[in-house]
């Protein structure tokens, strides 16, 4: 293939140029189809909202306006501008309907609701209208604060407010890449190629994932994951390939016999690497839930678009530039990137591999210190009371809550009983909401209950004065599953019960992820074991690259929750803890370490096994591997690490404890664990590190690989 691209330079390129405008014009024409409510649910919480869709019971969204006094009690006035509202909003096309005023019980305050006209997936587009009569009645009334919030205000501020903190991290990444990869190649041409590709492969994964997402729905988070995943392998992958072809040009070869040269080695390296990342990834399928599947196709999607690109067009255009691929050069930069082998990682590597077992209990060490606070780890789903008290919807939403407890959150509870169980049913569900009454410490008021046209079905709200994640809101889902449900209403004959609601469905993902990611891990440690048996012939190989995986995950989620789970980085990192790890940050940052750790061994190991096929001692093999690969593996890890480093800066907690993990996943895997941990297991398992292959020759019969000096492995072999 990477000999075809080359002879057909033109042909490749505009083939691929074609591909990368088709597929991205599918996201200009559409956007991507957003998951609703009922598709993100999961366990009995999901239950009880698939009872109450399937009976027909209305979901409207419902804002609301509070009118509060900026100094104490309400003054007289505030009467007449909480009429003014509620007839100007009366009045409007978006609103269905207007329920209250409803004072609060200290006089401080009074609230209407209105209800959205536009279903709640469209129900965003209503808010400029509301905001609108809201900012009408504020100028009228300028001593009273007047304000609107609710899940559609809060959800278009956040939205806003969150595309507008990745704009300027996409925007910063792509300088900062641009910047790293000067310094590593000291060409312009060479620099600017590894971001073009990464910038096409976004850009056509974000069109293929705009189609995918009509049969896997978006739960928020996909895109900002694509653009994510999508730099760090289109730049990786392209690195590799561009540092060998490089070497084997300064070594004497032609564009050509350098291309192909680069495609059977660094080429194979990251065939096997694309393919590893991407059946991790596919782990994520396992939890069975809306969320990960999305995230796994998304991820897939842009991995694959990124490898495609580098077997096949990155070989067009390195033969299209030709010479010009260490053109224009920035003088300092270009004498540096030629300066000949490091010299801080042999250094380093002298001790280790002269004190393997040694070197190798010191890192295991250090390893297992850094995961020691994983046994701590506390997992809690992102809610609306977590997002940043600089958006004044959320400063509205705290007022709310003062003012009036029960508006924080409600359990719901959904039941369907058989044909001529409807009287049983009612008697039942009278019966639930006068014991919900009897327990003042869990439930607030309990809503008029919704009975379906043919009387099977009803739905219970009960208001919960307490915060969503506080163990009060806990105890009262846990009291109605446990307790007063099957008493009342499950205990109908046939009846089909669940609880749900907000705090529910909170528990039930947190459950199903604790289910779920054992299961996870264990299939994705399997799979990377058979992948890398298939690709090196070795059980050793194998089973170091999943136990260094394991080590170095285990310390990246260790400091994971030393960060995020304690105070004492809050200023530091510019957030407000939680005392949580967002629950399915684990998980995700699990499959896309597991994955991008691959790029680094698959190459170092790759470098390895080619010396040892060129006669090379394993000493020697082994230390030639890693000093020869050093400068590729750290030139990438900075770029990742740069790049995550830069989302970890964002204000919402998700993106920025996905930042720092990935950073520090990745700075762990190209220092500890590729200096110190895979030199010394891969020296004290020597006897038996290629079993039960052969190394006396080559997986895949690469060409030769250029050697120091200028002389050719190839030779070594003859």
């Amino acid at each position: 293939m990477a000999t075809w691209s080359a002879r057909h330079r033109t042909r490749a390129i505009l083939l691929w140029a074609a591909v990368i405008l088709a597929a991205f014009s599918a996201a200009a024409v559409q956007a991507p189809r957003q998951a609703t409510q009922l598709e993100l649910g999961v366990g009995e919480s999901g239950e009880a909202a698939r009872i109450a869709d399937a009976a027909g019971m209305p979901d409207p969204v419902v804002e609301n306006v509070l009118v509060t006094s900026r100094d104490g009690r309400l003054p007289t006035d505030a009467e007449a501008a909480v009429q003014q509202a509620a007839d100007a909003l009366a009045g409007l096309p978006e609103v269905a309907e207007v329920r209250g005023p409803v004072p609060s019980q200290d006089g401080t305050a009074v609230l209407l609701q209105v209800v959205l006209a536009a279903p709640r997936a469209t129900a965003e587009q209503d808010v400029p209208a509301v905001q609108a009569v809201v900012s009408d009645v504020r100028a009228d009334h300028p001593d009273l604060r007047v304000e609107q919030v609710g899940p559609a205000s809060i959800g278009a501020e956040f939205q806003e407010w969150l595309d507008a903190d990745l704009a300027k991290a996409t925007t910063l990444s792509l300088p900062v890449t641009l910047a790293i990869l000067l310094v590593v190649f000291g060409a312009v041409v060479m620099a600017g190629i590894p971001v073009v590709l990464a910038i096409s492969s976004v850009a056509a994964g974000l069109g293929l994932w705009t189609l995918a997402s009509q049969l896997v729905p978006d739960p928020g988070m996909v895109l900002h994951l694509l653009v994510l995943v999508g730099m760090a392998v289109g730049v990786d992958y392209s690195l590799f390939y561009l540092r060998r072809f490089r070497e084997e040009r300064h070594a004497g070869r032609g564009d050509v016999d350098a291309i192909r040269v680069a495609a059977a080695t660094a080429g194979h390296s990251v065939v096997v690497s694309g393919v590893a990342v991407i059946l991790s990834m596919a782990g994520l399928y396992i939890a069975g839930d809306t969320v990960f599947t999305a995230m796994a196709t998304g991820a897939i999607i842009v991995v694959a678009v990124a490898l495609v690109s580098s077997v096949t067009v990155l070989p067009a255009l390195l033969a299209t530039v030709g010479r010009w691929v260490d053109r224009p050069r920035v003088p300092v930069l270009w004498r540096l990137s030629n300066g000949g082998e490091p010299r801080l990682v042999p250094a380093l590597l002298r001790p280790v591999l002269a004190h393997p077992l040694a070197s190798l209990v010191v890192a295991v060490a250090i390893l297992a210190g850094m995961a020691y606070p994983l046994t701590h780890l506390s997992l809690k789903a992102t809610q609306i009371e977590d997002y940043p008290r600089t958006l004044t919807t959320m400063q509205a939403y705290d007022r709310l809550l003062a003012a009036f407890p029960d508006s924080s959150a409600s359990d719901v509870v959904a039941v369907r009983v058989p044909d001529g169980r409807q009287d049983e049913l009612a008697a039942q569900v009278a019966a639930l909401v006068d014991r919900t009454s009897r327990l003042p410490d869990l439930f607030g008021a309990a809503d008029e209950p919704w009975f379906s046209a043919d009387g099977r079905t009803a739905v219970v709200q009960v208001h919960v004065p307490h915060a969503l994640a506080s163990d009060a809101a806990r105890d009262s889902v846990r009291e109605l599953r446990d307790t007063l449900v099957p008493a009342t209403v499950g205990g109908v004959d046939g009846a089909r019960a669940a609880v749900g609601g907000d705090v529910a469905s909170d528990m039930d993902y947190t459950a199903n992820l604790d289910r779920t990611l054992p299961v996870v891990v264990a299939a994705v440690l399997l799979l990377v074991f058979l992948m890398m048996f298939w690709a090196y012939r070795s059980l050793a190989v194998a089973a170091i690259t999943v136990l260094l995986n394991v080590l170095s995950l285990a310390a990246a989620f260790g400091l994971l929750v030393l960060v995020f789970q304690g105070t004492w980085a809050q200023t530091l990192l510019g957030f407000t803890s939680t005392g949580h790890v967002v629950s399915w940050v684990p998980m995700l940052l699990f499959v896309v370490l597991c994955g991008l750790s691959l790029d680094y061994h698959v190459f170092v190991v790759s470098r390895i096994r080619e010396n040892a096929v060129a006669g090379m001692a394993p000493q020697e093999a082994i230390r030639d591997g890693v000093v020869r690969t050093a400068g590729v593996v750290t030139s990438a890890a900075v770029v990742m690490i740069a790049v995550f480093s830069i989302f970890g800066a964002l204000s919402f907690i998700e993106l920025k404890q996905i930042g720092v993990g990935l950073a520090v996943g990745i700075a762990l895997d190209a220092t500890i664990i590729r200096v110190v941990a895979l030199p010394s297991l891969m020296l004290l398992g020597r006897r038996f590190l290629w079993w039960p292959g052969n190394a006396t020759r080559p997986v895949r019969a690469p060409a030769a690989p250029a050697q120091e000096h200028g002389e050719p492995a190839l030779a070594a072999r003859r």
